[in-house]
């Protein structure tokens, strides 16, 4: 790494726009290439949405710093800004900031990654060439070399589709002008588009929670308007969340709205909806279910989540779980199948590297197809990483960063394993559950090895301060550790 090529960002939301200070606290030069004509161009399309993180895990260290150095005064740390206002009060002050500036290029869409003149099966002399980075502006096609590159494109640009096979719903194509992705806007710019319509949500994320709670609102000056929710799960007490538990407050009011909604009759539920097809009929669209049928409606929100576009990366060397999309290392930490509680292991470099050194997949992106990604997550990715391609791995591997939990465990719900004909280990991932028979154990885990005459798992206790590779895991109470 002791070239004067750039490390280039691929992104200028805010885990991309992190990096480049961080990388240029470190003496490394960031060049950030962003598709958009604006930085955060992903975080405006949802822009009218309010965070449940307040400003003080909003805003990244070293980007604070910057900001600072040029006058910049910071928001209320308490307050919650929309992704708009991250846009206008954090981003673009970071981006028109002298040192940020001259090293972003808008309208830039990146085409692909390789190391130079070594596609993907080549090995002779591989580690030793640099990066190259092709690119598309106004003017034509660009390549340019780099030491290292930073995926922080996120996902936002490749929504799931509705179909629960992961392909999408038969019919889901040709009914493409009556569905909407993501969160839009319902009560500001889309208002026309739902207003007195029948309207079917799909998903059981905060995405979809944020549209229920808009469709609800819109629903009381709107005569006529029916608001359906569907979603794949049986049972509604996990996906509503922690509530008072969740150390993110707004987070937990969020799911205590939908409850209360649903309890008064503004949305009707649907669960255990996995939708196969789409048909357009005379009455309006019918989602079929196997042999079930939903409701006829007008419109289709599908808050399905997002998968990541891994085919700029084609020519590089990634290793990735099967499953989440997400580096091989990192999936155990994140994957929903087996991730039992709310927080997430601070990680960064050592879980996110790749057979080809020197590329790092981060952000939203970082965690393929799985949920619950949180900024402050991807600041402590980029601080680790910034300092493993200067060469400090000591920084890199050290944690700093403790994340608030959700106040919501597997272990509270092995009822909907029972609801679903599963054993109760089913529902407790790698803690099997809730424990069926001794009340002083904190899972089925802990019971068994109680019964074994052991002292137990342990999962209710504080672990030992770990190693500097391994850093702790940041709660005392997870089933895991």
């Amino acid at each position: 790494m002791n070239t004067p090529l750039p490390v280039v960002i691929i992104g200028a939301g805010p885990v991309g726009l992190a990096a480049a200070a961080h990388l240029l606290s470190r003496g490394l030069e960031p060049l950030v290439l962003e598709a958009g004509d604006s930085v955060g161009a992903g975080m405006q399309r949802w822009g009218h949405v309010r965070m449940f993180s307040p400003w003080e895990f909003t805003i990244d260290s070293q980007a604070r710093a910057v900001l600072a150095a040029n006058g910049w005064k910071q928001p209320e740390l308490a307050a919650f800004p929309t992704g708009g206002e991250v846009v206008d009060h954090y981003l673009r002050p970071l981006a028109a900031t002298p040192e940020i500036a001259p090293r972003l290029r808008l309208g830039a869409r990146v085409l692909g990654v390789a190391r130079h003149r070594r596609d993907l099966m080549k090995d002779a002399g591989r580690e030793a060439q640099p990066f190259v980075v092709q690119y598309q502006d106004a003017s034509g096609e660009h390549e340019v070399r780099a030491q290292g590159v930073i995926d922080a494109s996120g996902t936002i640009e490749n929504p799931n589709p509705l179909g629960a096979s992961g392909l999408p719903a038969l019919g889901e194509r040709a009914l493409g002008e009556r569905i909407s992705y993501g969160i839009p806007d319902v009560l500001g710019s889309a208002r026309g588009r739902y207003a007195g319509k029948r309207v079917l949500v799909v998903g059981s994320g905060h995405s979809a929670f944020n549209v229920l709670k808009d469709l609800a609102r819109l629903s009381t000056l709107s005569p006529g308007m029916h608001v359906h929710w569907a979603l794949r799960r049986n049972a509604l007490a996990r996906v509503l969340g922690g509530g008072d538990n969740d150390q993110l407050k707004e987070r937990g009011r969020l799911g205590q709205d939908i409850a209360r909604l649903v309890g008064e009759g503004m949305l009707t539920v649907h669960t255990g909806v996995e939708i196969d097809a789409l048909e357009n009929t005379a009455s309006g669209i019918v989602a079929h279910a196997g042999e079930r049928s939903l409701p006829a409606v007008d419109e289709i929100v599908a808050a399905t989540g997002f998968r990541p576009d891994l085919s700029l990366l084609s020519e590089v060397r990634l290793k990735l779980h099967a499953g989440t999309q997400s580096p091989a290392a990192l999936a155990p930490l994140i994957d929903p199948n087996q991730h039992s509680c709310g927080s997430v292991r601070p990680h960064g470099a050592q879980e996110l590297r790749h057979p080809d050194d020197g590329i790092y997949i981060v952000g939203m992106k970082s965690y393929g197809r799985a949920p619950t990604f949180l900024l402050l997550t991807g600041y402590e990715q980029v601080r680790s990483v910034t300092a493993a391609l200067a060469g400090d791995w000591e920084a890199a591997r050290r944690v700093e960063l403790v994340l608030p939990e959700t106040g919501v465990c597997i272990t509270q719900f092995a009822d909907e394993a029972t609801a679903a004909g599963l054993p109760a280990k089913a529902a407790g991932g790698c803690c099997g559950g809730a424990p069926v028979q001794d009340s002083s154990a904190c899972c089925v885990a802990d019971e068994d090895a109680k019964a074994e005459g052991k002292t137990g798992c342990g999962c209710g206790s504080p672990k030992p301060a770990a190693p500097v590779d391994k850093p702790p895991v940041q709660t005392t109470a997870g089933c895991c550790g």
